[in-house]
């Protein structure tokens, strides 16, 4: 058995992932696989985080698949991500991922998961996820794909909006984050406070009318909850859910948020809203409780968004005790 273990235990930086296993709960027996590569934002925070709260409070098993570098760090934004074969049989795929160009065998699994039409839950830059040259076998999910069968790829075609653009400055102008009104029976929404800071800057949502939007960004002159709303800026669509169709023409479930920077968690009722939208895309919002156990499992103590700056020399394995520290420091 120790053998096993410590084989085992030597594939993670292979394999560039961590599974936490689910016990009771309502998630029980539902697998949820995230997809945490971006390069300001902090994914490599987010989405463990989120993992570990969906698998000790409600009984998924999770497994966080994460951008690598060579020697098994890792890597923020890296296009290199083992593991994906998990998505084969996954019950959701949670996405945070920004301009990758994956090897053709790892982009394959992504692109299955779409064509079988499973559920998906994408995270801020999510909307501009890949960045892949014409040419390659997966072009089409770049984010400015010009093709008509497929227009502006991943972002606009799965979940609603490539990338538009920053709506405020950001790092100068945090996020309050306001309910719809005419939402507020949506079952995403129980338990969800108004008002909600998130200290990523708003983006520009577009939507149409596939979309149910539930909060809309308000960008604000300062970076603290009281600071006041900006008044030459409107709120902007940034939480909204929708369908897609796969490949046989199955409609598939979309949560999209334009925040999930690593310091948005902090805010718990941004944090409720984000677990209640991964709930509604697995088909579980009659298991959504306005007052289920989102508590941090192990210590989060998220490190400041921007480009550079993460925590370096981290393997996935440093991460999988539960109650590890988020991100241990080196």
């Amino acid at each position: 058995m120790k053998f096993i273990y410590l084989f085992l235990f030597s594939l993670f930086p292979v394999f560039g992932q961590i599974t936490y296993q689910g016990g009771d709960g309502p998630g029980k027996g539902k697998h949820i696989v995230f997809v945490a590569s971006d390069h300001e934002y902090r994914a490599e925070e987010t989405c463990p985080a989120l993992a570990r709260i969906l698998a000790q409070h409600q009984g998924f098993k999770t497994t966080v698949l994460f951008g690598v570098d060579g020697k098994g760090h890792i890597d923020a934004g890296a296009s290199d991500i083992n593991g994906l074969e998990a998505l084969k049989d996954a019950d959701l795929m949670v996405i945070f991922a920004r301009f990758l160009d994956l090897p053709d065998d790892q982009m394959k699994h992504i692109s299955d998961y779409v064509e079988r039409g499973g559920p998906i839950v994408g995270l801020r830059t999510s909307s501009h996820a890949f960045k892949i040259p014409k040419g390659k076998a997966y072009s089409k999910f770049d984010f400015q794909y010009g093709g008509k069968e497929y227009e502006k790829g991943f972002g606009h075609q799965i979940l609603g909006n490539t990338w538009v653009g920053h709506y405020g400055r950001n790092h100068k102008q945090a996020t309050q984050i306001q309910l719809i009104k005419e939402q507020k029976d949506n079952p995403i929404l129980r338990g969800v406070g108004d008002n909600a800071l998130c200290m990523a800057g708003a983006y520009v949502g577009i939507p149409d009318d596939t979309f149910t939007v539930l909060t809309a960004s308000q960008p604000l002159n300062g970076m603290t909850k009281d600071a006041e709303a900006d008044p030459k800026k409107k709120p902007s669509p940034s939480t909204w859910t929708r369908h897609y169709k796969s490949k046989d023409g199955k409609k598939a479930r979309v949560f999209h948020s334009t925040q999930g920077a690593s310091q948005d968690l902090l805010d718990s009722n941004y944090r409720r809203l984000i677990i209640n939208g991964i709930f509604w895309a697995a088909g579980l919002e009659d298991q959504i409780k306005g007052d289920a156990k989102i508590d941090f499992v192990g210590t989060y103590n998220p490190t400041r968004f921007g480009f550079g700056g993460e925590v370096k020399e981290v393997k996935p394995q440093d991460l999988a005790d539960i109650n590890s520290p988020l991100m241990p420091k080196k």
